[in-house]
């Protein structure tokens, strides 16, 4: 991967022939604009869903839909989670510049389609329509970071996409309330044009492919197995995201969504099997490397729905924080994150990626399993002290493992693996979300059957609003209900605190103690 530098005079540009696809990292003075390109890329998918999730009142006010909003979310995450793995086998082979730029143009399209939506269900179509472009950005940003740079500097330009988060974590509740208040709605998503326009124009100007070996045949696509992939996850994903919530978990839509998914799963496997270049190669779990990292970072994405879905109910319901105090609460994570991200490089580089993770998860671990601890009904800066410290393992645990699996593979297969990471995670955020979601209502159950008062609610949602809305309860009702969100939200991550034992698990016993790095990486150490 080579960039075209910005200097006066000429582009000073350069490609280079890579023996077998191929490439090492290219020189920083020319990085500046491609790396602006893919902080603006990502700040478009990072800035989404805290943008819209402050406008859903105003949203449903004007559309109407209130019963299926969550679709909104819904829908653009099973669009991202599916496509992951189709972009990355397409980057890999028409190379990252193609299917950025079409990420991209698939983005703004779908924000435009979104923008005039005339009811629900066609804002929600266009938010699946622009969940095909956040798919794209997701995983080709991150593959184009690590063919950038070098092994020993990849932390540096990973903590500046983490500090994208970050930031957007914080400022896009802002901007999203701000807009909805004071213009319209659908202002938070034609705001994305402007800096999706500026990201496409540095990509297409700066960014230049390397120059690969021609192919002695045309490379063929695998639509065959895209559909199915495609057809797959969106089953799986709608059972997991519907399930405990339009429908109870044993009904027939339930059950039949995850049969149906588990028959299309092996017709997806037989179908890759045969094909002559399928979208999930057999090699993304043969090997053992990359297999371990999978698993592992799918309990990642299981853990990491304690603090992102349930804090900000344990802030606002038993702390009494205001959306967002409570926000803030869980924005110190997203501070924390970054900087031992940077910072990982000093510890894999001398003890190892797989050590480097198993300290993080081991840590993460014990921090998830203290949440429980926090006294009744506590101050802030307890949990927040807790996130801060969470967001510093889990820093020391990702990045090495991704930086692993990208290391141990050539340039012509490093989209697929990057995308296969991915895909797990947000897999393991879906499964995390079903799960937890059914452990905490669970709790809630059983705690207000045996109630002091009747009519309180008996679902964590509900029981969330009752909080907020407490007129018409007793002082001992409220305190009785809070206690009960607080125990509920306990479970959750004491639950949170067995994945990353899981997580911790799965590195000790099926990753390799080294991981193997090719010959072009091995100098960077």
């Amino acid at each position: 991967m080579t960039t075209r530098g910005g200097r006066s005079g000429g582009s000073g540009g350069s490609t280079h022939a890579i023996p077998g696809a191929t490439a090492s990292a290219v020189p920083a003075k020319g990085r500046g604009p491609v790396v602006a390109a893919l902080m603006l890329g990502m700040a478009l998918a990072a800035l989404d869903g805290t943008i819209v999730s402050t406008a859903v009142p105003q949203i449903v006010g004007d559309l109407g839909g209130f019963s299926v909003f969550s679709w909104l979310f819904s829908g653009y995450l099973l669009a991202v989670t599916v496509t992951l793995p189709v972009y990355g086998k397409l980057s890999d082979t028409f190379g990252r510049k193609p299917v950025l730029i079409a990420g991209i143009i698939l983005f703004l399209t779908g924000s435009v389609l979104c923008s005039v939506a005339w009811n629900m269900a066609a804002l929600i179509a266009f938010r699946v329509f622009q969940g095909l472009g956040g798919g794209a950005l997701q995983g080709t940003v991150q593959t184009v970071a690590a063919d950038l740079y070098p092994l020993k500097e990849r932390p540096k330009i990973q903590a500046k996409l983490s500090t994208v988060w970050a930031v957007s974590a914080v400022a896009g509740p802002a901007i999203g309330g701000a807009l909805a208040s004071y213009a319209d709605w659908r202002w938070i998503f034609l705001i994305n044009l402007p800096v999706g326009v500026v990201a496409l124009w540095l990509i297409v100007r700066h960014l230049v492919e390397p120059v690969r070996d021609k192919p002695a045949e045309r490379p063929r696509i695998d639509w065959a197995g895209a559909l199915c992939v495609f057809a797959t996850g969106a089953l799986l994903l709608t059972a997991l995201v519907q399930g405990g919530v339009a429908w109870s978990w044993l009904s027939a839509p339930s059950l039949g969504l995850f049969a149906a998914s588990a028959a299309l799963g092996v017709v997806t496997v037989v179908v890759e099997r045969r094909a002559a270049e399928p979208v999930i190669p057999g090699w993304v779990w043969r090997r053992r490397s990359i297999a371990a990292v999978n698993l592992a970072l799918g309990a990642l994405g299981l853990l990491m729905v304690a603090p992102t879905v349930f804090l900000p109910t344990y802030a606002q319901s038993v702390l009494g924080l205001s959306p967002i105090a409570a926000g803030f609460v869980l924005s110190v994570m997203t501070l924390s994150w970054p900087v031992s991200a940077a910072l990982s490089n000093r510890v894999y580089t001398r003890i190892g990626f797989r050590d480097s993770a198993v300290i993080g998860i081991a840590l993460a671990a014990l921090i998830l399993a203290a949440f429980p601890l926090l006294p009744f009904p506590g101050h802030a800066w307890q949990p927040a002290l807790i996130m801060l410290a969470l967001g510093g393992a889990l820093g020391l645990f990702q990045l090495p493992l991704i930086i692993a699996v990208q290391s141990s593979v050539g340039w012509s297969e490093r989209g697929t693996a990057t995308a296969s990471v991915l895909f797990c995670r947000q897999v393991g955020q879906s499964v995390g979300a079903a799960l937890f979601g059914a452990v905490a209502n669970a709790t809630i159950t059983g705690r207000l059957a045996s109630a002091p008062v009747a009519g309180l609610p008996t679902d964590l949602d509900s029981a969330s609003r009752a909080l907020a809305h407490p007129s018409g309860l007793s002082e001992s009702a409220v305190d009785y209900l809070r206690r009960s969100v607080a125990t509920a939200v306990d479970h959750v991550y004491v639950g949170a605190a067995l994945a990353a034992v899981v997580a911790l698990l799965i590195l000790l016993l099926l990753a390799p103690r080294r991981f193997p790095v090719l010959a072009e990486h091995e100098a960077e150490l």
